[in-house]
């Protein structure tokens, strides 16, 4: 079952009436004042009836943003939106692969990625912090914030303890993570409260000490928790992965008095409260939600909670991940925005929801709430006419011989980006039969583009892995060319080894296809860089178009891509992730810490156009 079928029962409607039972304690006027963190030494202990600090009740507030999601400039101004809102608590997550892209290769520190001090800045503002470091998060990250490189190991198996590979990297990414942690925590005087040990492990396994060996791993380190645990009811009732000890959180879900039985003197919470929901591409429409009914009882009984997401962000770059079913079928890219239906939009707007929450909580308040801070600016541009810059076909690296196609993993030790499959052919008309296609493919014949293959819509629409060529006239062999192009890796569920690339066999008619070429396009910055540029305007799909933006003022914007098909947009460098005509989404968010004063370049490559279209900037995501 998919992700969204599982948690979109309970996750985007009302509930009726929450489960009284299980001891909650009800917020009051007469309760003391909230503490805060100060710097000094705070101690907070699970209970049954719910979370004590300092020997005080304390119901968690929390709204879930991610550092990695946003840039650096505006995570202050996302954090006092949350405390604004009225809530006391920060959750993130930390995204292992983003913090370590090549084996024992850590960056911590530049852009986005230096997560002490967006938790300093929570504590800066007075907000308490819920930390959920993975190693596995799913949110809808590539690969659940895995790092890809393990898919480079045939025989890696993930999230399982008894396979030495992954447990070695593990080890390696929390003995890195967890001395930068260790200080953070509320009992040495910051603002982390809690720490989640992996996540929504029942929706993948049973083996309980898996979790207890996580766990060990952060003690080990001197981080005594506490530490708490998030997932699916059912899953967790069937899988019996309760970690004993841990504050129980549910996810989409509010059945205390059943969840309590399992969780016996910790507390239970909501884990994961959905006030929007996630976008894959294709949908009809953006997904909203509806949560204002479940805050207003969650409040009223006190009942500690973590909305998921209060402030979304941006899949920017590769980050985006996917859904697929246990069998690898029914694959659900999601789209490059990360807006979430949340209460706090993309570019981080306060929304008629984000009022409507705010009211609840002022309510329930022991002080008046800060001011709601502004949006940061935003501009329009005017349409600007992109012209061809560099064609893919003359920046082809040297090729490798391969007798099959493989895995981009396996092959090239590549993680995103496309693969080119080269190879002669007979001149006869034939069926072109391509396996497992992971994710989307163009097919040439001499240059000429004859079809696609796509993992999202065909599964849909037909077999869809059948290409008709047509015969060539004037020549006994023709080039064919099959390019290759992913999305992000599967992040939830069963389908945990999703390899890029043609990880089947290709075949014409019924004989299968041997000895290729093959071709390693990354789309990685080195790559960018070494574009050679077009002498004369090429006529073959696969082209980089540029454009220059002059700006005298600075502000967000989204860039609209509704006149292209399908491919990536860079600005100043800064990939800012996939677009496709597929919709529902049509225009990418650019912050304005991206921009320039006076002169910026856009760069473009569209797989399927040939003649650039404008371009505009707006101040919506939404046309």
């Amino acid at each position: 079952m998919l992700r969204r079928d599982f948690l979109r029962l309970t996750a985007l409607a009302p509930l009726a009436a929450l489960s009284t039972r299980g001891h909650a304690v009800p917020l009051s006027s007469g309760m003391p004042v909230e503490q805060f963190p100060d710097g000094r030494a705070h101690r907070l202990e699970l209970k049954a009836h719910g979370f004590m600090l300092d020997g005080k009740p304390l119901q968690i507030r929390s709204g879930e943003m991610h550092p990695a999601r946003m840039p650096a400039e505006y995570w202050l101004h996302r954090i006092r939106m949350a405390k604004a809102m009225g809530l006391n608590t920060i959750s993130i997550y930390l995204m292992w692969n983003h913090l370590e892209r090549e084996p024992g290769e850590f960056d911590l520190h530049t852009g986005n990625r230096d997560f002490v001090q967006f938790i300093r800045l929570c504590q800066r503002e007075g907000m308490w912090v819920y930390l959920r470091p993975g190693p596995y998060i799913c949110g809808e990250w590539d690969y659940g914030g895995l790092p890809p490189y393990l898919l480079r190991k045939p025989d890696i198996r993930v999230r399982r303890k008894d396979d030495p590979d992954y447990m070695a990297a593990v080890r390696r990414y929390i003995d890195t993570i967890a001395p930068l942690i260790r200080p953070l925590m509320a009992y040495n005087g910051g603002p982390v409260l809690m720490l989640q040990v992996e996540n929504e492990y029942a929706s993948f396994g049973h083996d309980l000490d898996y979790l207890k060996q996580l766990q060990a791993l952060w003690e080990g380190h001197g981080i005594r928790g506490p530490f708490t645990i998030s997932d699916d009811l059912g899953q967790l009732q069937a899988q019996k992965t309760y970690l004993p000890g841990a504050a129980l959180g549910l996810d989409g879900d509010a059945d205390f008095a059943a969840a309590q039985a399992i969780a016996g003197e910790a507390p239970v919470w909501v884990g994961e409260g959905y006030p929007g929901w996630l976008t894959h591409w294709g949908d009809p429409d953006f997904q909203r939600g509806d949560y204002a009914a479940t805050l207003r009882e969650l409040l009223q009984q006190g009942r500690s909670f973590n909305l998921y997401v209060v402030h979304g962000g941006s899949n920017f770059g590769f980050s985006a991940g996917a859904n697929a079913t246990g069998d690898y079928s029914h694959f659900e890219p999601v789209i490059t925005s990360y807006d979430y239906g949340a209460p706090i939009n993309e570019r981080g707007e306060a929304t008629p929801d984000y009022h409507a929450f705010r009211a609840l909580l002022a309510a329930h308040a022991t002080q008046p709430l800060p001011e709601v801070p502004a949006a940061p600016p935003a501009i329009r541009f005017a349409a600007i006419a992109p012209v061809a810059h560099a064609s893919l076909w003359d920046n082809l690296p040297a090729p490798r011989a391969v007798k099959k196609p493989q895995a981009n993993e396996l092959l090239f030790a590549q993680d995103h980006g496309l693969v080119l499959y080269r190879r002669k052919i007979h001149a006869a008309a034939a069926a072109l039969t391509l396996d497992s296609v992971r994710d989307y493919a163009t097919v040439f014949r001499d240059g000429h583009y004859v079809d696609c293959v796509s993992r999202v819509q065909h599964a849909r629409l037909r077999a869809g892995n059948r290409v008709e060529l047509p015969a060539i006239v004037d020549g006994e062999a023709s080039q064919l060319d099959i390019l290759v192009d992913s999305f992000g890796h599967v992040g939830y569920g069963q389908a945990m080894a999703d390899r890029k690339g043609i990880v089947g066999s290709i075949r014409l008619d019924h004989d299968e296809l041997e000895d290729w070429d093959a071709y390693s396009l990354p789309l990685d910055d080195g790559y960018i860089r070494r574009l050679k540029p077009v002498i004369t305007a090429p006529s073959r799909a696969g082209i980089f178009f540029k454009a220059t933006l002059r700006l005298d003022r600075l502000g967000d914007s989204y860039i609209d891509m509704s006149g292209w098909a399908k491919g990536y947009l860079w600005v100043n460098g800064q990939l800012l992730g996939r677009y496709w005509n597929l919709g529902p989404q049509q225009r990418l968010y650019c912050p304005a810490a991206w921009f320039r004063h006076g002169h910026n370049e856009l760069l473009i490559l569209d797989l399927h156009q040939t003649v650039a279209a404008p371009i505009h900037g707006a101040t919506t995501l939404h046309a």
